[in-house]
């Protein structure tokens, strides 16, 4: 009998089966955020240093994303239609979720989902499931690293379209791809349209993480001592931090510069930063003037998502 993991990729590869160039060489990135708290009060950089697995939404009960990941939720929903009910009932063996990190970005594939990333082994792709888009818009076009054909075409017809993928600007669909194989180091800010990637059969950072890419605000930290002993490889990302007064009101409401600016003030800062923000998440009731924990906790993502996108580097 074959495993779900096997189940899921196996009816994948049917679906749109050209091949399209080798993805093999570029790697999953899965970014998170180390400071969070998981329900029993630990952080998340603690839970990966004790256990040394990463787990999905369903076991841990946390995203920065929707928490949408229990039986009849919309996670659960998209996974079922997208596996076609391989996952049916599970809690454990879940796909994990990052983004392929084709343009070599050092904030990640993905940054809005954390100021942290893992670094997969190439390898991992094998047994990766990917599509045009992040799985809560339902993307109807995916593939396998061995099929991957239609989700580059996907790429390709956006570029042909706005002139630009994966915050990767071309006159042509050509120039592009060519554009792709530079190396980069300036943060990639990618919030929407990355290439996601579900891993198949687990994520153990012993045999399945390359490198850990930090943010510099947790360099002399806990976390960042933490985060040193994931992987044999740290490496630091550019950062993002942004003048606690410099929040505009027009990107993630009015309400987002407003909270920023409580935070920087409570903690005797002028800039915020990942490790600030972090900070103010492990005391949701101190901003209850800005609502109830969960709507404190959006907030705060919402700060980051505006570090990501308005942020100077930290470490140009």
């Amino acid at each position: 009998m074959t495993s779900p993991a096997d189940r899921a990729l196996a009816h994948v590869r049917t679906l749109f089966p050209a091949p399209g160039p080798a993805v093999l060489d570029a790697p999953i990135t899965v970014n998170f955020h180390p400071d969070r708290l998981l329900p029993d009060g630990s952080t998340v950089a603690q839970r990966l240093a004790a256990g040394g697995v990463y787990r999905s939404q369903f076991e841990t009960g946390i995203s920065n994303g929707g928490l949408t990941a229990y039986a009849g939720g919309e996670r659960d929903r998209w996974e079922q239609r997208m596996f076609a009910g391989a996952y049916a009932g599970l809690v454990r063996g879940r796909p994990v979720y990052g983004a392929l990190n084709l343009a070599g970005h050092p904030d990640g594939a993905a940054p809005r989902f954390g100021s942290c990333h893992l670094v997969l082994d190439v390898s991992v792709s094998a047994r990766a499931t990917f599509s045009h888009g992040d799985s809560v818009t339902e993307p109807r076009v995916v593939g396998t690293a061995d099929t991957f054909g239609a989700v580059w075409q996907a790429l390709l017809d956006e570029v042909a379209g706005t002139g630009r993928a994966l915050h990767v600007a071309a006159d042509s669909p050509n120039a592009w791809a060519a554009a792709l194989r530079k190396p980069r180091t300036a943060a990639g800010r990618v919030m929407d349209g990355y290439v996601e990637a579900q891993v198949h059969g687990g994520v153990t950072l012993s045999e399945d993480v390359t490198a850990v890419v930090a943010d510099p605000s947790f360099r002399g930290t806990p976390t960042g001592a933490l985060l040193r002993g994931l992987s044999p490889r740290l490496l630091w990302s550019p950062g993002f931090e942004l003048p606690a007064d410099a929040f505009p009101e027009d990107l993630r409401g009015p309400d987002t510069p407003r909270i920023a600016a409580a935070v920087a003030a409570h903690f005797g800062r002028d800039v915020v930063d990942a490790e600030l923000v972090g900070r103010a998440t492990h005391e949701p009731g101190r901003w209850a003037a800005f609502g109830s924990p969960p709507e404190v906790l959006q907030l705060l993502k919402y700060v980051w998502h505006v570090l990501v996108l308005r942020g100077a580097p930290a470490c140009p």
